[in-house]
């Protein structure tokens, strides 16, 4: 869902001459490739060619035509699109159960996922997104995201749906590295997950895995999610190490899943599957089967999200501050798309020099930092889900002054 270049399984393949050779390998999907023409090969040959082993990529810019026309912060949402799978869970009297309903809300977010090889726009200091969700039942959900910090990048955000007794904080702070025929995307930082109505269950957290960009230099192209990512609940003593495996040389497959639940030291299930396709869990009591998540069956649901027009929003709102480069790209006007992209970032320099002069320091919108965490500066009224609507809502969208 997210990262250097946010999708696993993706591969770029010669325009001209196809062999058998490069063709996709196998366990991908059709969507996950994409082709490149002579003059957009030849760019990435020259991006190559300047890196070196051990750099820091978060200062390389790449070409416009890997980009994906949203900013990261946008593509956080991505992790919301699925409510049902943990909207009810404080009415199940077992710990367990509410905990692998965190396990499927999680799971079900890696699925989404652009055609072909694509990355998200680097949000810049300040930027921001907001959004509504009407659900089927009635209810409402309400999300943010803000660029926090520029060096190192930290993007923060919150989501909550009063009505469905849910609150999610986060951040993330990737960090990115050439390491040769490849490269690393670290995703630092943490979901933590509230279920309102059950206070004493605390906070779920949950880490997210790494990426890595294989064969950027030789064979296949393909993007993985990879290394170990854990979802716990110290209250209740409830931990699941999840493995996201990525394939071996001569064995192995795709976008594979592997993890152990577990309340203390005794493991109560195992977690299977492929995030791409089908995820289940094994109690290990019982030997029972139940499907976490079906993308192919359950992946179409996605929860729309409501984004005031462009012509509403305010200079340094996602959809606003990028609108240029998204319009280039759709167009697939890629001279354009630079001129627009280079713009955005030639302000934000502008603007981060004249800070610099004044001795002034950026201070986020919606989010401050607490006990080395970013937390949004609200106060959600607990008792009454109508009061904490109205109060979500004129803090996201604060009354336009007349």
């Amino acid at each position: 869902m997210m990262g250097l270049f946010s999708q696993a399984g993706s591969h770029i393949k010669r325009a001209r001459g196809l062999s058998v050779d490069d063709r996709a390998p196998e366990d991908t999907e059709p969507d996950d490739t994409s082709i490149l023409d002579e003059n957009e090969g030849s760019v990435i040959i020259s991006l190559i060619s300047q890196l070196r082993v051990g750099m820091d990529l978060s200062k390389v810019t790449f070409p416009t035509f890997v980009l994906e026309p949203r900013s990261m912060l946008e593509r956080i949402t991505d992790f919301m699109s699925h409510p049902d799978l943990i909207f009810g869970a404080e009415k199940c009297d077992d710990s367990e159960e509410r905990f692998t309903r965190i396990l499927q809300y999680y799971l079900a977010g890696w699925h989404i996922k652009p055609k072909g090889v694509k990355k998200p726009y680097n949000p810049v200091l300040g930027e921001f997104f907001r959004c509504r969700y009407d659900y089927p039942n009635g209810t409402q959900g309400f999300f943010v995201a803000e660029q926090v910090s520029h060096h190192p990048p930290i993007s923060a955000f919150f989501y909550i749906s009063p009505a469905n007794r849910v609150c999610i904080v986060g951040e993330l702070r990737p960090k990115s590295k050439f390491l040769g025929n490849s490269v690393s995307t670290t995703m630092e930082g943490e979901n933590r997950i509230t279920l309102m109505g059950v206070p004493d269950d605390g906070e779920y957290v949950v880490t997210m895995p790494n990426m890595y960009a294989r064969g950027i230099l030789f064979g296949k192209m393909v993007l993985e999610l990879g290394d170990t990512c854990i979802v716990k609940n110290e209250k209740n003593r409830l931990f699941c190490d999840l493995e996201f495996k990525t394939k071996g040389f001569f064995s192995g497959t795709y976008n594979a899943i592997a993890g152990r639940v577990r309340r203390g030291n005794s493991d109560t299930g195992e977690v299977s599957g492929r995030w791409s396709h089908v995820m289940e869990f094994k109690s290990i009591k019982s030997g029972s089967k139940r499907v976490l998540f079906d993308a192919a069956k359950d992946g179409q649901s996605i929860a729309p999200k409501y984004v005031p027009d462009i012509e509403q929003q305010e200079p340094y709102e996602s959809r606003c501050l990028w609108k240029d480069l998204t319009q280039a790209i759709e167009e697939r006007n890629m001279e354009r798309a630079t001129e627009a992209k280079s713009a955005v970032e030639d302000a934000q320099r502008e603007l981060r020099r004249k800070r610099e002069e004044s001795g002034e320091k950026f201070v986020p919108r919606y989010f401050e930092r607490h006990d080395g965490r970013w937390e949004p500066k609200l106060k959600i009224p607990r008792d009454d889900s109508s009061e904490a609507i109205d109060a979500v809502q004129t803090w996201i969208w604060p009354p336009t002054p007349e």
